[in-house]
């Protein structure tokens, strides 16, 4: 997987296998870009086929997260840049033209979280709003500084939380709070976050990398195959019938039974000692 600076964010990787994007244009709030969006997208997709990557980090720079998408077309914060994705020609502005820019340039950032198979996290440092917000629940887990705020807040300029807030807010809320969440314009605090259940855990700012930095330890030693196919499962369950949620856990587990994490679990149980998970990964 790639590391380095890119265009408004920079990558690096901790052990053992931690990837960490952090956006770096505090100066306009990491506002995304489609050039951002696309060039996250990649490395996603990188990290996806890469047996080095484990979990995968988001946080921002300043006193921002993200604070959504910057219209304002500067360039600020990209020198020194690597480029990952070529730019593409934009359409001239038209109903049809928005409509494939949010399905081919924004909406598959939202989407290929969701389908990254290795858990994520999002520490959330400052404001998290529309983008910002989206990309952070899409991750699997949240993490909020104090002094984090957040919501969608796009009836403030008429818009609709088009990158797939709307269908996060109502899967962490359900109908009725995601209507008064969304139709009301809520930007709410950590701790009211964490009462709603959009976050896991609050904790002060000083804190936030070293608490993010140890669950992602945590979950890049516990045994990914198993993992990974768990949390596939999770969110398949959301949308599935009981029955069929039934043939999706029978089918991974008879990969996870077979595989030797399984075995190493078994056998540390009755050695009574610490399993030693991930020796496939280590042998590569």
């Amino acid at each position: 997987m790639q590391t380095g600076k890119f265009h408004g964010f920079e990558v690096v990787v901790h052990d053992p296998g931690i990837a960490v994007f952090t956006f770096n244009r505090p100066e306009r709030l990491n506002g995304t870009t489609s050039p951002m969006k696309r060039d996250i997208v990649e490395l996603i997709t990188q990290a996806q086929m890469d047996d080095g990557i484990r979990v995968v980090v988001f946080t921002g720079s300043g006193r921002a997260f993200s604070a959504g998408d910057d219209i304002s077309g500067k360039t600020t914060g990209f020198e020194g840049a690597q480029d990952i994705v070529p730019e593409v020609p934009r359409p001239q502005a038209s109903p049809i033209a928005t409509y494939a820019s949010l399905r081919t340039m924004s909406q598959p950032l939202n989407l290929a979280m969701r389908h990254l198979d290795k858990l994520s996290i999002a520490a959330i440092n400052g404001v998290a709003i529309q983008t910002g917000f989206s990309l952070a629940l899409s991750c699997d887990f949240r993490i909020a500084s104090t002094e984090a705020r957040m919501g969608m807040a796009t009836l403030r300029f008429a818009l609709q939380p088009d990158e797939g807030g709307q269908y996060l807010i109502v899967q962490l809320l359900g109908v009725a709070k995601a209507m008064d969440f969304l139709i009301r314009n809520r930007i709410v605090s950590a701790h009211e976050a964490q009462e709603l259940g959009l976050v896991h855990e609050v904790v002060p700012p000083n804190e936030l990398m070293e608490h993010t930095l140890e669950l992602a330890r945590e979950l890049a030693n516990g045994p990914q195959v198993a993992m990974r196919l768990l949390k596939r499962m999770v969110y398949n369950s959301a949308e599935m019938s009981f029955h069929q949620a039934l043939d999706d856990i029978a089918s991974k587990t008879a990969i996870s039974d077979h595989h030797q994490d399984s075995r190493e679990g078994v056998a540390a149980f009755r050695e009574k000692r610490s399993p030693r998970f991930n020796q496939w990964l280590e042998q590569r």
